[in-house]
């Protein structure tokens, strides 16, 4: 394999100001460097002026295999259960980018307002979820918002996630069209995680509920977690299968976050303790304030109605993987009867066709190079 650095190209995207607060979702939000740091791919991550909201980009090459080849212990970066994936990218010079939250969490609510790409996305997996991977490499927890983009005309996909002591083995995935244009406009994504119940938010309404029970044992995530948020090439897997790849000819993909929130029980990453006195106790108390983790007839009717029109795969109706559906799930015959045995629709779904990107609000520099 040629291991030359290769030439590089670098985008600066123009950020536009962004709202720092998102109606119905009360808590606080943070500037970048309050909360995160860059990942991978730093010269891939562009913060705004005012520093309140990123940019990640992926294009073909952004100077991780020249990073890799220096480094004399890549076990030692810190990075998430999807290691073994950026290694990969990293060392055949493929790019992305990622962020990762200063501290771990036990329990807690990760949001964050995200504008996807548009136009041809195929292959493009945008990613926002907690994890602890880099911790618990064989038994790690995870919660996952993945976003998983189409060829063109066809609808931006997102999945759900949930894996808990390294249950991977027994998915417990979900996966949705949207009622709106996700690369239009940013809209808010949330995962609500309490020792009770997890929670998926798309905007206010709650799209998924994960209640804790006995029959659960240790698939229920009860380790802490480090937020992330990434933008990769997944060609080989996210579009039919992987029989349409990454085009990076219309490059540089970029996802847009904003309104970002971290609220809960924050722990050293390398310890692993509150990093306060009383402990969680005044953390899980502030969370509960916020009620976000009470599904009230109201969420609930609305979390319904999303399900029934918008959910196209969802676990609990897989009979051909799982002929005894899992504990927590809540089977609904409104539901069920949408759905084959394998999970997924029965009918194909009319799409939405999707706007061509507009070139606005990118500019290329050949001759900037990517920050080391």
């Amino acid at each position: 394999m040629d291991r030359a650095a290769p030439a590089f190209s670098f985008v600066v995207v123009a950020v536009l100001a962004l709202a720092s607060s998102v109606a119905s979702v009360n808590v606080t939000t943070l500037a970048f460097d309050e909360g995160y740091v860059p990942l991978f791919g730093e010269g891939n991550l562009v913060p705004s002026a005012g520093g309140r909201s990123v940019s990640l980009l992926l294009n073909r090459f952004s100077g991780e295999r020249f990073v890799l080849l220096l480094c004399p212990s890549p076990s030692s970066l810190r990075v998430t259960a999807g290691f073994d994936l950026i290694l990969f990218l990293w060392f055949f010079g493929l790019s992305g980018s990622g962020f990762i939250s200063k501290d771990m969490y036990y329990h807690g609510f990760f949001s964050a307002s995200i504008k996807l790409p548009s136009d041809y996305t195929a292959g493009v997996v945008v990613a926002f979820y907690t994890s602890n991977g880099d911790v618990f490499e064989k038994n790690h927890d995870e919660l996952d918002f993945e976003f998983l983009g189409n060829i063109r005309g066809k609808e931006w996909r997102v999945q759900t996630n949930v894996y808990g002591n390294g249950s991977t083995c027994r998915g417990r995935e979900e996966r949705y069209y949207l009622p709106f244009d996700p690369t239009a406009d940013f809209h808010r994504y949330s995962i609500l995680w309490t020792a009770e119940n997890i929670i998926f938010y798309i905007d206010d309404t709650p799209i998924r509920e994960v209640r804790r029970s006995d029959g659960m044992g240790g698939d229920y995530p009860s380790k802490p977690m480090s937020l992330y948020a990434t933008i990769w090439d997944a060609s080989n897997w996210a579009t039919s299968g992987g029989k349409y790849k990454v085009n990076y000819k219309f490059g540089p993909f970029v996802s847009s976050f904003s309104d970002l929130a971290l609220l809960g029980c924050r722990l050293d990453p390398i310890q692993q303790v509150p990093t306060t006195q009383n402990g969680c106790a005044a953390a899980d108390a502030e969370l509960a304030t916020t009620g976000l983790h009470v599904m009230t007839p109201e969420k609930r009717r609305g979390m319904r109605a999303f399900r029934e029109q918008y959910m196209s795969y969802s676990v609990c109706y897989d009979r051909a993987r799982y002929p005894q559906p899992f504990p927590e799930c809540d089977i609904l015959e409104s539901e069920g009867k949408r759905f084959r045995e394998t999970g997924h629709l029965k009918f194909r779904r009319h799409h939405r066709r999707m706007p061509r990107r507009g070139r606005g609000a990118v500019v290329a520099d050949a001759n900037r190079q990517p920050r080391m």
